[in-house]
């Protein structure tokens, strides 16, 4: 009986599940605050459109350019002069290396054409201009 005062010698035969929520909670705000976290790692672009674009395959370098010229490779801030040496490492791994330059749409277009011009400058003829395929 509740509330009775005695001796109750079977002791309590359930389980406790409240810790276990309390606990699967916790791990929940975790993971939903580090996945936010995670993704907000990501560079920002907002690639240009075209009718005309096809999936390239597998590339060994990925650059990018955002809006403000900022160069990253693989997602990394890297800068013009760190190219040479780092084109030159990837090329000794796989020679025919090829790359993948993406764009954001304000980023000037001078911008696009140094590192095209840098990237074929240290050796890598096979590179393709990423873009966003239209909907037609």
């Amino acid at each position: 009986m509740a509330g009775s005062v005695g001796n109750d010698e079977e002791g309590i035969n359930d389980i406790n599940v409240t810790p276990l929520v309390d606990v699967m909670l916790v791990l929940l705000i975790i993971f939903m605050v580090t996945a936010n976290y995670i993704t907000n790692q990501s560079i920002n672009l907002e690639l240009p459109k075209a009718a005309t674009g096809q999936d390239t395959g597998a590339t060994n370098l990925g650059f990018s350019i955002d809006k403000d010229s900022k160069l990253f490779l693989d997602g990394k801030p890297i800068s013009y002069e760190e190219l040479p040496q780092v084109i030159a490492e990837r090329k000794k791994a796989k020679p025919d290396v090829q790359a993948l330059i993406s764009a954001d749409v304000k980023t000037p277009h001078g911008d696009v054409v140094k590192l095209i011009d840098a990237v074929r400058r240290y050796g890598i003829l096979n590179f393709a201009i990423n873009v966003e395929v239209e909907a037609q």
